[in-house]
């Protein structure tokens, strides 16, 4: 393992996964989709996205969540997002973490870390101060239950379609 190998963490249930792991289990709740949130101690949003030493994945519903995933990084950059110069690629392997997730929220993320995000077609928002996980789920989840913006509709209509493309014929 090199160093900027993460560590991952996936939890299972006893039931039989889905045949592909990026995609939301199943929930009694309707569907889902995966977030992914920046961390530091694996309970707020309290991270830079290159300075993180967790990314912390759930599946979120409508009326239901559960940790799927946590990705331990050992190569971060400073909380300012200032990287030391080793030329070791701090990005790739977060970017690569994030697979199958719709929405990613970061304490900051600096402008090409943004681009590569939002290439892989996952939404980065900003959490202006350290805020526990649960409150932001919790938000997420309102607005998924009232009316969503439109940017979320988009992601919505594509993880519909993503569970449609995957259902058995």
């Amino acid at each position: 393992m090199t160093r900027s190998s993460p560590r991952r963490l996936r939890l299972i249930e006893a039931v039989t996964p889905p045949s592909d792991p990026t995609a939301c289990s199943p929930h009694p709740e309707g569907p889902c989709m995966k977030v992914a949130f920046a961390t530091q101690d694996l309970q707020r949003v309290d991270a830079h996205f290159a300075g993180a030493r967790h990314l912390a994945i759930y599946d979120v519903s409508r009326d239901g969540h559960r940790l799927i995933e946590a990705v331990q990084f050992d190569a971060v950059s400073r909380q300012d997002g200032v990287h030391t110069d080793d030329g070791e690629d701090r990005i790739g392997p977060r970017v690569a973490a994030l697979d199958g997730c719709a929405l990613l929220f970061v304490g900051a993320i600096g402008g090409p870390a943004a681009a590569r995000v939002v290439n892989a077609r996952i939404h980065p928002i900003k959490v202006p101060t350290p805020e526990p996980i649960a409150a932001v789920i919790a938000r997420v989840q309102t607005m998924l239950n009232g009316t969503p913006p439109p940017w979320l509709r988009k992601i919505i209509e594509r993880a519909l379609a993503a569970d449609g493309a995957a259902a058995p014929a």
